[in-house]
């Protein structure tokens, strides 16, 4: 008999960081035993008309790096940012301000056997975000 395949875990990612650089990413992990929303806290550095692609690079590794101590091989990414995408899956040259941040991600998602990025609606989870870095910012 042969291994049973595992099923590819669908991760919708919305996220939002503050001028300082602090951010939240929420994940909503989709798979046939239902769905489960994960918040991770993340921080980035100060980067002058980058600060939305480099909080999406430090949210998906912060996602990447969780599902991978939970044991997840196999993973379907999904993020509203088609620049982003474009960047990361076609390996095309980013900033440099960016290229360490992009350096992170390759290595985070290297550890997956099999992972996709795609381009696609996670307004739910960006607004989410955005309104917790909101409060946060104000308070």
């Amino acid at each position: 008999m042969g291994r049973r395949e595992k099923k590819v875990l669908e991760v919708a990612v919305g996220y939002a960081a503050g001028p300082a650089g602090n951010g939240v990413v929420y994940a909503a992990l989709s798979a046939a035993q239902g769905r489960e929303v994960v918040r991770l806290p993340f921080q980035i550095a100060s980067r002058k008309g980058l600060m939305e692609r480099a909080a999406a690079y430090a949210a998906l590794v912060m996602v990447a790096r969780a599902l991978c101590r939970r044991g997840v091989t196999r993973a379907h990414f999904v993020v509203p940012d088609r620049q982003f995408v474009e960047e990361v899956t076609t390996r095309r040259d980013v900033p440099e301000a960016l290229a360490l941040p992009y350096v992170r991600l390759r290595c985070a998602l290297n550890a997956f056997h099999d992972v996709e990025i795609g381009v696609g609606a996670t307004d739910e989870l960006m607004q989410r975000a955005g309104a917790e870095v909101a409060l946060n910012v104000a308070a």
